[in-house]
């Protein structure tokens, strides 16, 4: 069996990270919040919940070796059921809706950049995009990684030359306060700020894709620790850095709302013609985002299939070994979602749905540790519990927020949540059959 070397599960991880939440967020952010010092800290807060929320995966991942990610990690550590339904939120919130709003907006960047393509059309155009990475990840893993490790490195090269060409070129830089004031403060406990902060946890999705290739790495225990936190590290610098440049070159007035921040910060840094060129690299971005999720979610898919007689049909391997059906089954979702949804209310309902899902598992190293104090960890998380604790509050603090200020999407949440209970009893009674 071919397997998925350190270099393709670090590009998995950061292509998962880097999508669309961070070139669409902070227009957003902007409506509420305007000072650059409380929009930064968002960044960085996020990236230091994703960064020991990877320390905990790691020991999770070394401890229970399984393709799955969340599906393997809450099945072992609570109980089946758990398992099942973090599986059923991996099909349906945790892949397949962030495939949907990156395919939407890779469709929306294609439009402005091309006048051929209408806004009509943009739709198909993000259709398009999910089959095209559908197909190459049903292939073989040589092909597989061949398609990601190409376009995860030409997404760095273009963010990194994209930050440094807009700083030095733009003509008129925006003048940036970054000492915090007394209000700055108080603006960190507020709502708005913790609203802010389920933007950026879309953003930061993707940190623990890697858990989901498990079975598929050739040394997952060794590699695991050093891949996640590798990953998650280099993305937080590099989210930082890309919202202080679009914060430096635009002004706030200008981006209030926005979601296109990415074109108008390359419009004031470039011009017109550079904004639209910065359309097309921005489209490209995509790609990778598109690419690296189509390839992790399935194995979530995969493994209920495996486990579960009422789903062995999703269980199955190609000649490959790769979850042809479990990727089709996926993307299909994604399609469904791109012709009826609204891009706002994925970033929400899947942002706070990704951040629920991770505290179960980050919890279950607690867990683990109290329960089953002598099983074998490669990889222990650093200063523990208190990494896993400084993950859990600032989940917890923003998710809060959301239940209070934004209930709609977070009933939609609940009802995924029943109907992943309801799944996993049918399917047990047939397997009892």
């Amino acid at each position: 069996m071919n397997f998925y070397s350190p270099r393709t599960a670090t590009s998995l991880i950061i292509a998962n990270m880097v999508g669309v939440g961070v070139f669409t967020s902070l227009g957003l952010q902007l409506e509420s919040i305007t000072d650059p010092f409380p929009i930064l800290m968002m960044w960085l807060l996020g990236g230091v919940a994703a960064l020991t929320g990877a320390m905990s995966y790691a020991e999770l991942g070394g401890a229970l070796p399984r393709s799955g990610g969340e599906y393997n990690f809450l099945g072992r550590i609570y109980h089946p059921s758990a398992g099942f339904v973090s599986g059923w939120i991996s099909a349906t919130v945790g892949f397949a809706a962030p495939i949907a709003a990156i395919a939407m907006a890779f469709g929306g960047y294609a439009s402005s950049a091309f006048p051929f393509i209408s806004p009509e059309w943009s739709k198909a155009v993000a259709v398009a995009l999910v089959v095209i990475c559908t197909w190459f990840h049903t292939r073989n893993h040589g092909q597989s990684s061949w398609f990601q490790n190409s376009f995860t490195l030409l997404k760095i090269l273009l963010i990194i030359g994209f930050c440094i060409a807009a700083l030095v070129m733009v003509p008129e830089p925006q003048q940036l306060d970054l000492i915090p004031n007394s209000g700055d403060f108080k603006t960190l406990m507020t709502a708005p700020f913790a609203i802010g902060l389920v933007y950026v946890a879309f953003s930061y999705t993707g940190w623990n894709a890697a858990t989901y290739i498990l079975g598929e790495m050739e040394n997952p225990q060794n590699d695991l620790p050093r891949v996640l936190i590798f990953g998650t590290a280099f993305v937080t610098v590099l989210y930082v850095f890309l919202n202080f440049v679009f914060l430096k070159t635009a002004p706030v007035e200008a981006m209030i709302g926005k979601a296109e921040v990415g074109s108008i910060s390359a419009k004031y840094a470039f011009g017109e013609w550079g904004g639209r060129a910065m359309s097309i690299m921005f489209a490209l971005l995509f790609i990778s985002s598109v690419g690296a999720m189509t390839l992790a979610g399935p194995r979530a898919i995969q493994a209920i299939g495996e486990d579960y007689k009422l789903f062995e049909f999703l269980g199955k391997t190609n000649d490959s070994g790769l979850p042809m059906r479990a990727i089709i089954l996926q993307s299909l979702i994604s399609i469904t979602l791109i012709l009826t949804s609204t891009f706002k209310m994925i970033m929400i309902f899947a942002g706070a749905m990704l951040a629920f899902n991770s505290a179960i598992a980050v919890l279950g190293v607690i867990v683990l540790r109290l329960r089953e104090p002598d099983l074998e960890r490669p990889y222990e998380t650093p200063l523990y519990p208190i990494v896993p604790i400084i993950f859990l509050m600032i989940n917890f603090f923003f998710l809060y927020f959301t239940i209070m200020e934004e209930t709609k999407p977070a009933l939609i949440g609940l009802g995924v949540i029943l109907a992943g209970f309801v799944l996993y009893g049918i399917s047990r009674i047939y397997d009892r059959r």
